[in-house]
């Protein structure tokens, strides 16, 4: 979206996007009066406002284009703009300085307390707690918190009240349910503290507690990614926030969503003794180094940059060694190949920088944005049910070929 003067307004190339045109069939479009376009102080080229592109898309004069959403997704939930990601216009890497259920409760409210607390149901939580005994030992923790989530469901009879107040009510104890069950912990735990419970392998140092609520909070959304993008139609359908979260679980089960971290993980644990072998060992297979570089910001993703520099502050704890290896390479790759670590990378250094489960970024990632599901499922409910049909292109055999 452009800077604007007080409406929503949209560039030349997102007109011609929403339109389905080209962009210079949107100049075409103003010359014959179907379109208003303005000049903004600091902005190149003309700004539409946005309520005339969709009244326009509406009519036989423009064309929908063939793939793409049918649908407008507007949000209040998150912005990235200018290398920054705001959650309804805060910022994130400020907002990470809060508890994850304050800002949990942000962002489905826009109240940002201090004393959010999330209360799950011991009964409920010993069900899912006995169920994880009959899974693999080796099982992953995304199938673990998608069994928590199914059987936490069944005992809950009023799921299927999606009103606004119901869903925030489910969210917390869903959250709470899932951090507690994880692990053997105290209900009486903070969220974050029943999750690090959950991910520590020995007597990991507590300290490691500030890093940790950071990530879950930066983690919390990111727009609309695949899996929040499945969490929007299923929420269209009218499916229960149980349904809709296991909906976001199965899209972010995939490598190259929620497990983008494991193959950081793999690289930076062989770079930790001696970094530069490690990296001419990757650049000689002809391999990328894992962790670097990101589809929507160009120059630093503000998520990693938080985190590491919480890494590097000796006093939460995290290993030296660790830290001083990720340096590295950081250094080396961003020198050669002008980029910058991302999340995935950040995640995978503090998993390693206190020695916790492997499997540690894909559980933080798939735990917090339960956050950021819940409120645009929140968005969706609002809207008109059943808004989303991508028409399909058919490439198969024509009738009567037979």
């Amino acid at each position: 979206m452009a800077p604007t003067d007080g409406r929503n307004l949209l560039t030349t190339a997102q007109a011609a996007a929403r339109l389905g045109i080209k962009p210079e069939t949107v100049y075409a479009y103003v010359s014959r009066g179907l379109l208003t376009s303005t000049r903004l102080p600091g902005v190149r080229g003309s700004v539409f406002d946005v309520d005339e592109v969709e009244s326009l898309a509406g009519r036989d004069t423009a064309r929908r284009t063939d793939i793409g959403a049918v649908e407008r997704i507007r949000t209040q939930t998150t912005l990235i703009e200018g290398e920054h990601l705001y959650y309804r216009g805060r910022d994130a890497v400020e907002l990470s300085a809060c508890s994850f259920e304050s800002v949990a409760h942000f962002v489905w409210t826009g109240e940002l307390l201090d004393d959010v607390r999330f209360h799950a149901d011991s009964i409920v939580v010993q069900r899912c707690r006995e169920a994880l005994r009959l899974v693999a030992p080796d099982c992953r923790v995304i199938d673990r918190i998608r069994i928590v989530v199914d059987v936490a469901s069944t005992y809950r009879p009023l799921r299927f009240d999606i009103g606004f107040t119901s869903v925030v009510q489910e969210a917390g104890h869903l959250l709470a349910t899932v951090a507690a069950a994880l692990g053997d912990a105290s209900l009486t735990l903070t969220v974050a503290e029943a999750i690090w419970n959950s991910v520590k392998t020995g007597a990991s140092d507590l300290r490691g507690l500030v890093p940790l609520q950071a990530a879950l909070v930066l983690m919390a959304d990111h727009g609309l990614a695949a899996s929040t993008l499945g969490v929007r139609v299923a929420a269209s359908t009218r499916a229960n926030l149980y349904s809709v979260v296991a909906a976001g679980l199965g899209c972010i089960d995939g490598p190259l969503h929620g497990s983008a971290a494991d193959p950081v993980s793999r690289f930076l644990s062989t770079a930790i003794d001696d970094p530069i072998a490690a990296l001419a060992t990757q650049l000689r297979s002809g391999a990328q180094i894992p962790g670097f570089g990101h589809v929507i910001y160009t120059d630093r993703d503000p998520r990693a940059e938080e985190l590491l520099r919480l890494l590097r502050v000796p006093a939460h704890g995290a290993d030296p060694s660790v830290i001083a290896a990720a340096d590295v390479v950081i250094e080396q790759v961003s020198n050669r190949f002008d980029t910058f670590p991302n999340s995935d990378f950040a995640l995978a250094t503090f998993t390693l920088a206190y020695g916790l489960r492997a499997d540690t970024p894909e559980m933080l990632f798939a735990f917090a944005r339960i956050a950021g599901w819940t409120a645009h499922a929140l968005e969706e409910y609002d809207e008109a049910p059943l808004r989303f049909r991508v028409p399909g292109i058919y490439t198969g055999t024509r009738p009567g070929t037979y």
